[in-house]
């Protein structure tokens, strides 16, 4: 299934069909053959395509404990330089579901810290920003990767299933968590946008190198798709919600062009994570490669858009 890994989460199951259909609509202009070939050219290709990832300074990832958040810290941190510092977030630091997430900063020793940060809480985003503030320097925050988010209820999500208490949860995180950490975050991001010169950009005056908000999103959020994919997974709380955090995206791209801060939304694809299931057809190092590359390309022209891993548009 598209669905973002965050922290909290339903677990989803599908039946052998659904994993079949899924993985046709979720994997849209990709035949078989053209998605193996995407596989092999990034697993035979993975040093030059690292060489090619040029993000650097001062990186926050919320929901980072597992799935695709861990594997975005894992990588940040084996292709980055000496002089990046990445802020990875989760509820429970010390819990034990945040275990692989210490021994990754063990193992990049002084190149990560973990954050205790619940994006669907104000205080908690506020406590996270004054820790973030107090170690950042005068750099700022030149990258903000919103990848926490929930799903409810239980696989498929149907009308019937979902309650006006699961609209409310989901929206809370996988909106409300993104807006927050935008708003919060933004005089760190504003810091790193002004004190980078344009000339290190080629002409374009927003990078992920400089200053940007990633908000992950997912294929099943195009209201223009809906029709093709609707009955695989109805998803009503997490469809809307994901439609919503495209919006915000816009906004927020609307806002912040005149700070030089770019905003985007990425699908990560359909990924083998413990929501996403085994039958997925992408590996979360897979799919995380492919996006930390889209992210190092990015400029003026995709702040406000919506792509998937392969920087592929997707419409609304």
């Amino acid at each position: 299934m598209p669905i973002n890994r965050g922290e909290r989460h339903t677990p989803i199951f599908l039946n052998s069909t659904y994993q079949y259909q899924v993985q046709h609509f979720c994997l849209p202009r990709v035949n078989d053959s053209q998605n193996r070939a995407v596989t092999c050219q990034l697993e035979s290709d993975s040093s030059s395509a690292n060489m090619s990832v040029k993000l650097e300074g001062n990186i926050f990832v919320t929901g980072s404990n597992r799935g695709i958040g861990l594997e975005l810290v894992k990588q940040l941190a084996g292709m980055t330089g000496g002089d990046t510092h990445i802020y990875a977030c989760c509820r429970e630091p010390e819990g034990s579901r945040a275990q692989a997430l210490r021994e990754v900063t063990t193992q990049y020793s002084g190149k990560i810290s973990i954050i205790k940060l619940d994006v669907s809480d104000e205080d908690s985003v506020s406590a996270a920003v004054q820790a973030v503030s107090k170690q950042i320097g005068d750099g700022g925050l030149n990258l903000l990767i919103n990848n926490a988010a929930i799903a409810k209820p239980t696989f498929p999500g149907t009308l019937a299933a979902t309650s006006k208490k699961h609209m409310m949860e989901v929206y809370e995180t996988n909106v409300g968590g993104p807006f927050l950490t935008a708003k919060m975050f933004l005089p760190l991001l504003q810091k790193a946008a002004g004190g980078n010169s344009a000339e290190m950009h080629k002409g374009d005056t927003m990078s992920c190198r400089r200053a940007a908000i990633i908000n992950i999103s997912t294929y099943i959020s195009s209201m223009e798709k809906c029709s093709e994919n609707f009955h695989l997974a109805q998803m009503y709380a997490y469809r809307t919600s994901k439609a919503a955090l495209n919006m915000l995206t816009c906004c927020l791209a609307e806002d912040l062009k005149t700070h030089n801060i770019l905003v985007t939304a990425i699908h990560p694809g359909w990924v083998r994570t413990e929501l996403g299931g085994s039958k997925a057809p992408l590996t979360s190092q897979e799919s995380v490669l492919s996006m930390l590359s889209v992210m190092s390309s990015l400029s003026n022209k995709d702040s406000g858009m919506l792509l998937d891993w392969q920087g592929t548009t997707i419409p609304w």
